[in-house]
């Protein structure tokens, strides 16, 4: 799992660009919205994934890819991302550029951990998910919550995907 990665000391900043751009996944994984800011991060691309309804981020040269950065972070904080972003991710720190002030900075970021992936397809787009996709990421991730805070659990992040969007429908394309 993810959670092998040993953060830093924080207070931590992390460039999300994915599901974690909604206040409401973040609320559900942190009990707590945190200040962020929009931000850029160059010689990147944000991709979809067949069968996923999350994207993936690889460096891209002449790409940029827009999100923003949650300011703040706790140590106990990062490693519930690190939880949730599980092993499809690298935790890996990146120079982004806030849109507010221009300002430069380094903060953390999930990269796609198989670059060489042949699920990874054109553009993801955050506003189609929202509108798509997000009531039941929000549901799946309160799921992986309550299975995060049981004693002795070891199931995954991936695996409460798979069980919450393949437990109907095997063949669903999501």
């Amino acid at each position: 799992m993810a959670a092998a990665m040993s953060p830093a000391v924080g207070p931590h900043n992390v460039f999300v660009y994915g599901s974690l751009m909604a206040d409401e996944v973040v609320h559900v994984l942190l009990t707590r919205v945190p200040p962020s800011s929009p931000a850029l991060l160059p010689n990147f691309h944000r991709f979809s994934v067949k069968g996923r309804v999350y994207p993936a981020i690889l460096p891209v040269e002449n790409k940029t890819v827009s999100g923003k950065v949650i300011k703040g972070l706790t140590d106990d904080e990062l490693v519930i991302l690190d939880n949730f972003e599980d092993v499809e991710y690298v935790r890996t720190s990146v120079e982004i550029s806030l849109l507010d002030t221009s300002e430069k900075m380094v903060a953390e970021t999930y990269i796609w951990s198989n670059a060489d992936d042949p699920d990874l397809y054109g553009e993801w787009d955050f506003e189609e998910w929202q509108r798509s996709h997000m009531k039941d990421f929000l549901a799946m991730t309160k799921g992986f919550m309550d299975v995060l805070g049981e004693p002795d659990s070891t199931q995954t992040r991936v695996e409460t995907y798979e069980s919450f969007y393949y437990k109907e429908d095997s063949s669903s394309d999501v």
